[in-house]
């Protein structure tokens, strides 16, 4: 059975970065192997990430966007609540906002891991999302 999780904006630039083969590998696992949810927010950092780094056309950026909700079954809305739910996690955390946002829209998707290299590997979230770095081992 393949289990929901969240994706943050890593693991999903990874599938695109042409400099870590390794990695690349890894997220698309991740892909593979999982019911994967995202946000809106992810988006929107992957378009700039896109934009900046990889300096891609905006053609092309419409295209890996596309291709990102073709793997993913949902992104996710930010709401209010989704800010409220963040703000408490950032008081009790104290992870940056953003990071805080995303961890709120995977509890809102009722994702039991996030997956990402950016915070705490195995920390637990409001008894409920484990914070899982699948980079571990690469």
């Amino acid at each position: 059975m393949r289990d929901k999780v969240f994706l943050d904006t890593n693991i999903l630039i990874y599938m695109y970065a042409k400099d870590d083969e390794n990695k690349r590998k890894v997220a698309q696992q991740v892909l593979d192997d999982n019911i994967c949810l995202t946000s809106i927010q992810v988006l929107n950092e992957i378009s700039n990430v896109l934009c900046k780094k990889f300096l891609l056309s905006t053609m092309q950026i419409l295209s890996i966007l596309d291709n990102i909700e073709t793997v993913c079954d949902d992104a996710l809305p930010v709401q209010r609540e989704t800010i409220n739910t963040a703000l408490r996690i950032k008081d009790r955390y104290g992870f940056s906002f953003f990071d805080c946002l995303m961890l709120a829209s995977a509890i809102e998707g009722n994702c039991h891991v996030i997956f990402t290299e950016d915070m705490s590997d195995g920390q637990i979230i409001n008894e409920t999302l484990k914070i899982v770095n699948p980079f571990t081992l690469v």
